[in-house]
């Protein structure tokens, strides 16, 4: 009797639907990268912060950036323009980091594109939202505080410009290693009778975000405008052309 009843309780055990291993995996590394993203930006946004009230030199970059060709500059300091190339890299933004989630990855591959993700992801947010917080009052831009010869930077910049070489050799180094080793890329398991339900989810969730990042985009260009600088007494006595808004030099002195 009681080997019939361990026997029944075997067969109930075994026809639970179980999760994939493979599922587990991926929703914990999506997790733990997503957390540390919220922290990278947490940690650049609270530095930002300090950096517009306290630092020397510090300033709103309106334009691009040293990636992009110089008359690209102009559109990114546009009303319009710096808002559609905003609402672009957003969506490039939000590619990326799909398709990094989608794949596993080395814990070397892992933590060098959360530090790029991160990075991208603060500066974005300073665009679209975030410096009304770090820098109340400054047109819409990245804050940049760090001196490095003539240009400025934040720790957004570092993370970015440190992770993207090393992400660019781990993932070089974890293909040559696959290659060698004969194996095809990973990818996600795919899990049978859910690919409808999690593209409907998608399809909403992503939706969604840009709606709402089209709102704050939209907000943005309605409300463009403001200083390049904090006003200070010492920018105003030694720096009397400092302070512009929408692009144009104001005489303070």
């Amino acid at each position: 009797m009681q080997a019939e009843l361990a026997v029944a309780n075997r067969s109930e055990r075994s026809a639970r639907p179980q999760a994939p291993a493979g599922a587990k995996y991926h929703g914990g590394r999506r997790s733990i990268v997503l957390a540390a993203c919220a922290a990278i930006v947490v940690l650049d946004q609270a530095f930002k912060w300090w950096g517009w009230r306290n630092a020397s030199g510090v300033r709103i970059n309106y334009g691009g950036d040293d990636l992009v060709p110089s008359s690209m500059n102009s559109w990114y300091s546009g009303r319009v323009s710096g808002a559609l190339l905003d609402l672009f890299d957003t969506g490039l933004l939000i590619a990326a980091a799909v398709l990094f989630l989608r794949r596993r990855h080395s814990v070397l591959v892992l933590i060098c594109g959360t530090l790029v993700l991160g990075g991208w992801s603060s500066n974005l947010l300073d665009r679209l939202v975030t410096h009304y917080w770090t820098a109340p009052g400054s047109v819409r831009g990245v804050v940049d505080f760090i001196p490095l010869g003539h240009h400025y930077y934040n720790i957004a910049d570092v993370f970015i410009t440190v992770g993207t070489p090393l992400f660019a050799l781990a993932v070089g180094g974890q293909c040559l290693g696959r290659i060698m080793a004969g194996r095809p890329t990973a990818t996600a398991p795919s899990r049978p009778g859910t690919h409808r339900p999690i593209r409907a989810r998608t399809a909403i969730l992503t939706l969604t975000a840009g709606v709402a990042v089209a709102a704050v985009i939209g907000v943005g260009a309605a409300n463009y405008g403001g200083v390049t600088a904090p006003i200070t007494s010492t920018s105003i006595r030694y720096q009397p052309m400092l302070i512009a808004r929408n692009g144009t030099a104001y005489d303070l002195s």
